[in-house]
């Protein structure tokens, strides 16, 4: 399937399905505190869910178990909420994705638990900065090669590696759809963007290397070396020639 270009009418359904993504992740990013477990987390966004008449997008994809990935610490993405606590210090990824008359949207933060250490706070900080980054480069006419350039370079400027076994991808009525969008490259490579395209990038930080490895129970993604790492993640449009952020909070 090749990149799917969405009508202004999609894109103000994905708007909407972004407000309510946007909406529930900063509420669970909020409830995060040492002593609560991550399936506490998982059976908030199960409520918030309803309450908005939404599905979950993980939910039964592929056979994942719950409705909200929860990775902590050294793990970076695919988290399986369920009776770990928290405990101060810990920093936690936030990945949630949420379907709506017929489309999807995806985000995902990096939140501390309590007091964190100075360089896990630097490491969420560039993760963010990342995301800010490739954001601010995605125009009518850039390349996707931009936006993966632009992830690396503010990552690696700050000291941390960018993992390359996962990626952003474009999305719509699917959540998967073309093109991928790796944080890593070079620019002026790869397809132009243009109007209408609607994308997840998803920068990965760790503070180590940027191998990862996949846990015992087939999901779980961590950091091979067992270093901290932090995700963020926004879903965009290109609308009006620039990049629209349809899952932030004040959608």
């Amino acid at each position: 399937m090749g990149i799917i270009i969405k009508s202004p009418g999609e894109i103000d359904i994905m708007r909407r399905v972004g407000k309510v993504v946007a909406t529930i992740l900063h509420e669970l990013a909020r409830r995060c505190r040492p002593g609560m477990t991550t399936g506490e987390l998982d059976a908030i966004a199960v409520h918030e869910l309803e309450r908005y008449g939404a599905t979950s997008s993980f939910l039964g994809y592929r056979g994942f178990p719950a409705s909200l990935c929860v990775s902590v610490n050294d793990e970076l993405v695919h988290g399986i909420p369920g009776k770990r606590v928290l405990c101060e210090g810990d920093i936690v990824s936030l990945d949630f994705a949420a379907a709506l008359d017929g489309f999807h949207g995806d985000a995902a933060l990096t939140v501390g638990v309590g007091k964190i250490s100075p360089q896990a706070r630097a490491l969420i900080e560039a993760a963010k900065g990342a995301l800010d980054a490739g954001i601010a480069v995605a125009c009518s006419g850039a390349h996707l090669g931009d936006i993966s350039a632009a992830i690396q370079s503010f990552a690696e400027d700050r000291g941390f590696s960018v993992v390359r076994e996962y990626v952003g991808h474009g999305i719509g009525r699917e959540m998967h759809e073309e093109p991928q969008v790796p944080n890593f490259g070079s620019p002026g490579r790869g397809p132009l963007l243009q109007e209408g395209m609607t994308l997840a990038l998803e920068p990965m930080l760790n503070v180590g290397g940027w191998r990862t490895k996949v846990a015992d129970d087939h999901w779980t993604v961590t950091t091979a070396d067992g270093s901290l790492c932090a995700h963020f993640e926004h879903t965009i449009a290109i609308a009006n020639g620039e990049a629209e952020i349809l899952t932030g909070v004040d959608q």
